[in-house]
């Protein structure tokens, strides 16, 4: 398949949630109209891009004529009312199968939703389907489950990365305007990178995680995957946002907060001097350049930042997700070993010889690192460093040319996301149109723990100032 094949093929390809909502307001489309738009689309692009495990039709119908009836009655749940919406297959939905990208869970329905989805549902959002997910979320690159490869829509040929994988190349493909993913190493970061989507990671702590089928506690997080700045802050609006009611109209809402880059023209931006960032290949490099030159023209403060720390953190990264994964599948590998992905077991197989002494010593350095890096990033607002230091790989591909630098494909793409995991600070990933190239690049920009308004006002800075880059409505 050619580079760019199914990139915004779907109906929503550079349409955005807010003019979605002026439509249904309106009276110019129905959130049922809408809704066959992306059920079709669903089982038609997104065959060819297997990103969905299971498309709920009948679910995604009734939700959507009784968001119709709602606003006929008067009750206007806000921006997101109408509007499809898919969640990781990491993430619970009532009556609808939930199997995390294994045979362990096929077919396992749950009886309630995780609380995000509650959120979603509240919010009025129509839940159209599962999206595709490495297995148990144990990996970059989306290309082991049960269900097969989710493929990215730049080019079928290549990977998604991952875990959230389907969530990622749905969104990117135009199938649905806004996706749930879940992010522990990087999940929500690396596969907004490599398919050209927006991808938010939350401060640590900041979401509710009940419901969320957990791989490493201390660092999960769920996260929204959109097509704009704009449309990931109204997911992580409604993710971290309690109504008083679950009949409430959005007037009892805390009100969305719009990303607004005239509120950060003077933004400090620091960009990482590390080995981590001398080791990206040329196309990150010239991603990190792009967009540093958008956002100096913007009128953003531009300055290097040692963070020598940002080295120091694959070891207690890797213990740590480790020890915490093998705990929550322990029985399940003493017991049905033959179940999981080989590539997945073997993981978890050589998570089991991490000892508990690494474990509670990396807890120890983390604490550390963060306080480090807190510290040094008093005299910036923003980090900004590449999402990925490669283009996206082919499917299954797994070894690296040596002189890259990396061990391997896993390593790679989780290099420049983890550190941040670990620390548990917010970061958001946003595509970088890259002239006469066939795939975007990305950049991450990182803000301190709390700050995700500042994040994402800086985020739309950047999106409105890059040459090319769609401004979606």
């Amino acid at each position: 398949m050619s580079a760019g094949a199914l990139s915004g093929a779907g109906p929503f390809g550079g349409l955005g949630i807010a003019e979605l909502a002026r439509r249904i307001r309106s009276g110019e489309s129905t959130a049922v109209e809408i809704t066959e738009q992306a059920l079709a689309a669903a089982h038609s692009v997104g065959a060819e891009l297997n990103c969905f495990v299971t498309v709920d039709d009948d679910g995604a119908r009734r939700a959507a004529q009784l968001a119709d009836a709602e606003l006929v009655s008067g009750l206007d749940r806000g921006p997101l009312h109408g509007i499809p919406v898919g969640v990781k297959d990491m993430i619970a939905t009532s009556g609808l199968a939930t199997t995390m990208g294994s045979r362990h869970f096929a077919g396992d329905t749950p009886a309630q939703d995780a609380s995000v989805v509650s959120s979603l549902r509240t919010a009025g959002a129509v839940i159209l389907g599962k999206t595709q997910t490495h297995e148990f979320a144990y990996g970059p690159t989306s290309d082991r489950a049960a269900t097969g490869a989710a493929r990215n829509p730049q080019d079928l040929s290549r990977m998604t990365g991952g875990s959230s994988g389907g969530s990622a190349a749905a969104v990117a493909a135009g199938l649905i305007p806004l996706a749930l993913g879940t992010d522990t190493g990087g999940s929500v970061r690396i596969p907004a990178a490599l398919c050209g989507a927006v991808g938010l990671r939350p401060t640590q702590g900041s979401i509710d995680m009940i419901g969320a089928f957990p791989l490493s506690p201390t660092m999960d997080v769920v996260g929204p995957i959109a097509g704009s700045v704009a449309d990931t802050a109204l997911g992580w609006w409604a993710l971290s946002t309690r109504p008083e009611s679950s009949g409430a109209h959005w007037s009892l809402w805390t009100a969305p907060r719009i990303p607004e880059p005239g509120r950060v023209r003077g933004v400090r931006i620091g960009q990482p001097v590390c080995d981590l960032v001398d080791r990206v290949d040329q196309s990150a490099r010239g991603g990190q350049q792009a967009a540093a030159d958008a956002l100096a023209a913007s009128g953003a403060a531009l300055t290097e930042l040692a963070l020598p720390e940002l080295d120091e953190t694959s070891g207690p990264y890797y213990d740590i997700q480790s020890a915490e994964a093998y705990e929550i599948h322990e029985e399940r590998v003493r017991r049905a070993p033959e179940l999981f992905d080989p590539e997945v077991l073997e993981r978890l197989e050589a998570a089991a010889r991490v000892p508990g002494w690494r474990y509670v010593r990396a807890l120890d350095v983390r604490r550390r690192l963060r306080a480090g890096m807190l510290d040094k990033l008093a005299a910036v607002d923003i980090v900004l460093m590449p999402t990925v230091p490669l283009e996206a790989p082919v499917i299954n591909q797994r070894d690296l040319d040596p002189n890259t630098g990396w061990s391997g494909v896993r390593e790679a793409l989780l290099a420049l996301t983890s550190p941040w995991s670990l620390l548990g600070f917010p970061a958001i990933s946003v595509p970088v149109p890259m002239g006469g190239e066939t795939m975007l690049g990305s950049v991450q920009l990182v803000a301190k723990p709390g700050q995700e308004h500042l994040l994402l006002d800086t985020a739309a800075l950047l999106e409105n100032s890059l040459p090319g880059s769609p401004k979606w409505g």
